[in-house]
């Protein structure tokens, strides 16, 4: 699963040739969830009520960028690095 950020403990990374729809893995600590791109909203697992609010921060900031990889990883091609949050 190729990291494409990490910032604060949080890292975020997706899957290649995932199912829809489009989403991304995140693990901080011992916490896993899937967060949907097009909805910002949790799809799956938990975190932490200040980490999610900083990664959700980070995708509305990033949506575009995650869409793109989210194509690239369906073509099983490299992955773009996004900027952490700062």
């Amino acid at each position: 699963m190729p990291e494409i950020s990490r910032f604060f403990g949080v890292i975020i990374a997706m899957y290649f040739n995932e199912h829809n729809p489009p989403h991304f893995h995140v693990r901080y600590n011992e916490h896993k969830a899937e967060i949907g791109i097009i909805t910002l909203s949790l799809l799956a697992g938990s975190l932490p009520p200040r980490v999610m609010g900083l990664v959700i921060e980070w995708a509305t900031i990033h949506q575009e960028e995650l869409m793109a990889d989210w194509e690239l990883a369906r073509l099983k091609a490299n992955l773009n690095a996004i900027a952490p949050l700062e």
